[in-house]
């Protein structure tokens, strides 16, 4: 079921059935959510004239991303990038995206979501594997650092090999906070009362997303970058991408 191999000097394990690129991500904790510095460095922004809107209803929104505390999460694979329209076709062979303009683009799901989920022998990851993945051990608004992301970091389309190298972070993933990817996770504002281990909170209602700065792409000047910080989180409403994660093959 799976072939351990290097892609772009990394060590990968490739699920030999789809092709798909998963990295291994290390067991460990982090602090999870939006912290004051990471509330700062946004109001450093604002201050700095980068910010192309106010940015109160972020700030009004921060609380869905608090309070901060610390998870601990075992070791799991997850993909390199979210699934590309022909890498869900290997799945659902009559997928057809309206949004994609190649084949090696990301899938981003609607109706076929539910139906992808079923047949996948993956699972999603839960709200805390996204986030400890998405920093690589970091503690800024992004992987890259307090700044201000700009338009030409996200990644949308992995058909070129060199770019989506650099595009990786740390643990070797690429596109995390470009498209919009759903997580296991149901929709709860805030984290009071979430469990201090990466399982998901589950129950009724719409999934949580993270990410999105490359769906409203190209932007249009109202602080698309926001999407791309690594603790963003908002309920699912419409289209989503799939990031799949899996247990740890034995070797």
């Amino acid at each position: 079921m799976w072939t351990e191999e290097i892609v772009a000097g990394r060590p990968a394990w490739r699920h030999t059935a789809s092709g798909v690129v998963f990295r291994e991500v290390p067991r460990g904790t982090f602090r999870m959510g939006l912290s004051d510095a990471e509330l700062d460095a946004v109001r450093a922004i604002e201050r700095s004239g980068g910010a192309e809107d106010a940015l109160e209803p972020f700030f009004a929104g921060a609380g869905d991303a608090r309070p901060v505390r610390e998870v601990r999460v075992e070791p799991f694979l997850i993909a390199r990038h979210p699934l590309t329209v022909a890498q869900v076709r290997h799945w659902l062979p009559e997928y057809e995206d309206d949004y994609a303009d190649t084949d090696s683009g990301v899938a981003r799901l609607e109706d076929d979501l539910d139906d992808l989920l079923e047949a996948l022998p993956f699972r999603l990851p839960s709200e805390a594997e996204w986030e400890y993945a998405a920093r690589a051990g970091t503690t800024t608004l992004s992987f890259r650092g307090d700044e201000k992301p700009s338009e030409d970091q996200i990644l949308d389309d992995f058909g070129d090999e060199e770019r989506t190298a650099a595009g990786e972070n740390r643990f070797g993933l690429a596109a995390m906070g470009s498209a919009n990817e759903v997580c296991a996770d149901v929709w709860i504002p805030g984290f009071a009362g979430a469990p201090a281990d990466a399982r998901p909170r589950i129950g009724d209602g719409h999934r949580t997303v993270r990410g999105g700065a490359a769906d409203v792409y190209p932007w249009q000047g109202c602080d698309e970058w926001l999407l791309l910080l690594s603790a963003t989180r908002y309920e699912h409403a419409q289209f989503t991408a799939v990031r799949p994660v899996a247990p740890l093959p034995s070797r």
